[in-house]
């Protein structure tokens, strides 16, 4: 007996050695491996008091253009002109002028406000609790994003801080059947590290140490050589990614000895959140894009107000609530004229007098996917870029009183706050035709957001309440959910989630308040070899094509790389080019 036991002590110390060694590894793996600081972009303005012009320079009109219309079963949206490129490019524009070149910025959007795929809603009508409808967080990586926020001095809030609610956080992948992984409270900590470890082995340091890497080459777009840049093609294979955009995520995991099963359970959970796709559909480029999630924040009050800040910072004249319908060049003067209707009148950034039809504009720049402008052009686009195909994206946002169902999710304990999704293995399928579990989990998300409490049904009764009570609102908090799914959820699907009572007594309603919007989200993210290579989409091969002149688009790198920091550098870099292109 005591040898047994003897041997039995043995086995654990060393299971304890194995385990403070691998724990070790990762400590030794972020040393040697550290995350890639922000080297943040700041524009440095000159002092035009000590710069003398020495001849006169017409001002330069240039139009930033979003997305002109759309037809839709319920409210849909893609990236428009006053979102991450086009705030940009009007931001960069102003700020890479110098003195001697006056620009006269005009940002049409079709939208009636400012952000494009950013923008809020207010849950239960009221402004109190506003919530992110579409693009939600930016990371310490995105150089654009990070360096705006804290130039306009925007609060920015990590997202364990923006999670506001009653229980510990607990994130959890679900394959449709059954939790495939549960990571405890603080997303850090040695003990869900360890179990990583345990359980995936070397892979979650393998995935680290190639994110990093991939990541690490990307980010040198932001700088010269590369930057600023004319061929997306020419600079991926420049900057040796062509490896990780042409083959599968999946594919690209395999290459580089992660484990299918990490790669299953972990990574594909994270291609499905953020793009709406798996492992074998998405490339591996943005599937590294998708781990990289150091600093996780979000702007408190909504991620939109850095661009709104980039388009009052640039002294553009915003024009909301326009739809421009047509552009046509006039060959003699090399300008553009556009016509646009409009339903409010403009919101200068600048006591400047306007009228869109008075203006002959040196430069368009088309800062949304050309495919869904329904803009008429004469004489028609030389180089338009082809249509791709964009992921419909549904997202539900909804309060009720209850939590998510332990019995639901098979799940009786330690149930998660928030849960992601991966598909059923193809070992649990009877044959490799059997698809009745390949997309099984309805949804690809799940998010309790935050805790909240709902106002007083009877608004006049309001003031007495929080009189009274010294609020306006009840005791009783409710939570706030989102959901990403392929296809619209019904109420009941929804009702089904949630640990509601048996209906035996009279219990509050199961979902009080609701929101759905549908996105044309993202593109699909195929293998590519190349890229869109219209940057400039009206050049006829004659004179100079990099003149600053002429019609831009910013939408090429979607298939390359879609977030909102990947389209703010594509403004950054039309605007460069422009103005660079007018000092040749």
């Amino acid at each position: 007996m005591a040898p047994l036991q003897a041997r039995e002590r043995a086995a654990t110390s060393r299971r304890r050695w194995v385990l403070l060694a691998l724990l070790a590894l990762v400590a030794l793996s972020w040393l040697l491996y550290p995350s890639r600081p922000v080297e943040q972009l700041r524009v440095l303005h000159r002092d035009s008091a000590s710069i003398a012009c020495t001849k006169n320079v017409p001002v330069r009109n240039v139009a930033v253009i979003g997305k002109s219309s759309y037809t839709s079963d319920y409210s849909s949206d893609l990236k428009s002109g006053a979102g991450s490129a086009g705030a940009s490019a009007a931001y960069y524009l102003t700020n890479f002028q110098t003195p001697c070149q006056p620009i006269n910025v005009t940002v049409y959007e079709r939208n009636e406000y400012v952000g494009g795929r950013s923008t809020t809603v207010n849950a239960y009508d009221d402004p109190s609790y506003p919530v992110e409808l579409g693009a939600s967080i930016f990371v310490s990586v995105n150089h654009n994003l990070v360096a705006a926020a804290e130039a306009f001095g925007l609060p920015i809030q990590s997202m364990r801080t923006a999670r506001k609610h009653d229980r510990p956080d607990v994130l959890g992948v679900w394959d449709g059947e059954s939790f495939v992984f549960i990571q405890s409270d603080g997303s850090n900590s040695y003990w869900n590290i360890a179990k990583l470890l345990w359980k995936y082995g070397m892979s979650p340091i393998y995935t680290q140490n190639l994110m990093k890497r991939t990541v690490g080459s990307f980010l040198n777009m932001y700088q010269a050589p590369y930057f600023p840049f004319t061929s997306l093609s020419r600079t991926a294979y420049d900057l040796d990614l062509l490896p990780a955009t042409a083959v599968t995520g999946q594919q690209y995991l395999e290459s580089n000895g992660i484990s299918e099963r990490f790669g299953h359970d972990i990574i594909q959970a994270s291609t499905r959140v953020n793009y709406a796709q798996n492992l074998d559909q998405i490339h591996g480029l943005e599937t590294m894009v998708c781990m990289a999630t150091d600093g996780a924040m979000s702007i408190e009050g909504g991620n939109y107000q850095i661009f709104e800040s980039m388009i009052k910072s640039s002294g553009a004249t915003l024009l909301l609530n326009s739809s421009v319908t047509s552009i046509t060049k006039d060959d003699s003067s090399q300008k553009y004229s556009i016509k646009a209707t409009s339903s409010e009148p403009p919101h200068p950034a600048q006591d400047v007098p306007f009228s869109s039809s008075d203006l002959a504009y040196d430069t368009i720049v088309l800062a949304s996917p050309l495919q869904f402008s329904n803009i008429s052009f004469s004489p028609p686009l030389t180089s338009a870029p082809a249509p791709i195909g964009y992921v419909s994206l549904h997202v539900t946002l909804f309060t009720s009183p209850y939590t998510l169902s332990p019995s639901y999710f098979n799940n009786p304990s330690n149930m998660p706050t928030t849960i992601l999704t991966t598909t059923q293995p193809p070992s649990s399928r009877a044959s490799i035709n059997d698809t009745t579990n390949a997309e099984k989990p309805p949804f690809f998300s799940i998010s309790t957001l935050r805790t909240l409490y709902p106002p007083l049904d009877d608004p006049p009764l309001a003031p007495a309440f929080e009189f009274i009570c010294g609020n306006r609102y009840p005791d009783e908090p409710e939570y706030l959910y989102k959901i990403f799914s392929p296809h619209p959820l019904s109420q009941s699907q929804i009702e089904a989630m949630l640990a509601v009572p048996a209906p035996e007594d009279p219990q509050p309603k199961a979902i009080t308040w609701m929101h759905r919007k549908r996105w044309d989200s993202y593109p699909y993210l195929p293998p590519h070899l190349s890229f869109e290579e219209n940057i400039k989409v009206d050049w006829d091969g004659k004179g100079e094509k990099w003149d600053g002149g002429g019609v831009w688009y910013t939408s090429g790198i979607e298939s390359f790389i879609s977030t909102m920091e990947t389209s703010s550098l594509m403004g950054m870099n039309v605007a460069k080019l422009i103005v660079e292109g007018w000092r040749r």
